[in-house]
């Protein structure tokens, strides 16, 4: 299967779907009767009220799901093969992308979540390419704007606002208008956002919309034990990637070397920014599949000994369908 995707073929994209379409059979066993996501913050809910698609099936809900997640990883992929940052083109990132969306359950409804996937991947290749240019301070204030509309779609995604100032502080030396431009592009969604309150004589509601960033920070999350045995060998590749990349890490160019790093920020950000969500859902979690997804490529495309990694990707397979099947 990992030499298969090693390939840069057209072939990998029917088997992407093949084994993202055996990955979601496990939910239409487990679906719930009423599948109704809420696609907006209230931000724009205040005015438009709770929009959710009544006339979708649960079962078209996962289906559209699936799309989106083929999506999604064929627009990794590509990024990952423009700059060049597992070592040689092929379609590994979008097989692991597939995978960890696919990890729980949760992950394979429609979602806020993953509709700012699309956010987190348009704003990874606009951040890896800054390094080499000379003019980003309209690059920076596009991207500002970008975290403000994700943020109204999922209001944790407003964390990424420090991803762009740390993009900044790994590729580019210090210069205070790039860093300015950034938040201007922020601030410009939400200024424009509260003349509508204003208009409409509702600054109140506006205020509220900050309130998330006042809850304590939570010291646990509710999770199923089944969640926690299904991370094991995302956990395990992650150690073999840990090891794979300090053996190539100074072999790198400058470039991959930073972009890793931007990638890490990008991994912890995901993580920490659950707190500003105050249902704590499992499912904010899939914010972190796109960096998790390069690293797991990286792993995957350097490994040597055929029989070690293959068996390691079929322990994950097979773990995730137990899973969502027992």
């Amino acid at each position: 299967m990992i030499n298969q995707f090693r390939k840069y073929t057209p072939l990998n994209i029917l088997l992407l779907s093949i084994i993202g379409l055996l990955l979601c059979l496990g939910v239409f066993i487990h679906l719930p009767e009423n599948l109704m996501p809420v696609f907006f913050e209230p931000a724009i809910s205040n005015f438009t009220g709770t929009l959710y698609p009544e006339n979708i099936s649960p079962e078209a809900n996962v289906v559209i799901t699936l799309i989106l997640t083929i999506i999604q990883g064929l627009l990794i992929n590509r990024v990952v093969n423009d700059f060049n940052l597992v070592g040689r083109p092929g379609f590994l990132a979008a097989l692991m992308y597939m995978v960890l969306a696919s990890l729980i359950l949760p992950f394979l409804v429609l979602s806020p979540i993953l509709i700012c996937n699309f956010l987190s991947i348009w704003m990874l290749s606009k951040l890896l390419s800054i390094y080499r240019r000379a003019e980003i301070k309209p690059l920076m204030f596009d991207l500002g704007m970008i975290v403000a509309l994700g943020s109204l779609v999922y209001f944790p995604f407003i964390v990424m606002l420090l991803l762009l100032w740390f993009s900044l502080v790994v590729f580019r030396p210090f210069n205070w208008r790039e860093w300015i431009a950034a938040f201007i592009g922020f601030l410009t969604v939400y200024f424009l956002l509260g003349v509508v309150y204003l208009w409409f004589d509702r600054l109140g509601e506006f205020y509220e919309i900050w309130l998330p960033l006042t809850h304590p920070f939570p010291t646990s999350i509710h999770m199923e034990i089944y969640d926690y045995l299904v991370l094991l060998p995302v956990v395990l590749i992650l150690v073999l990637f840990a090891f794979t990349l300090r053996q190539n890490f100074f072999k790198s160019v400058v470039h991959i070397r930073k972009s890793f790093q931007l990638l890490f920020c990008m991994l912890m950000l995901s993580i920490v920014s659950f707190y500003l969500n105050p249902d704590y859902a499992i499912n904010h979690f899939l914010l972190a599949v796109p960096p998790i997804s390069i690293y797991m490529a990286y792993y995957f495309n350097y490994a040597t000994k055929r029989w070690f990694y293959e068996s390691v990707f079929a322990l994950l397979l097979l773990t995730i369908l137990y899973f969502q099947f027992f």
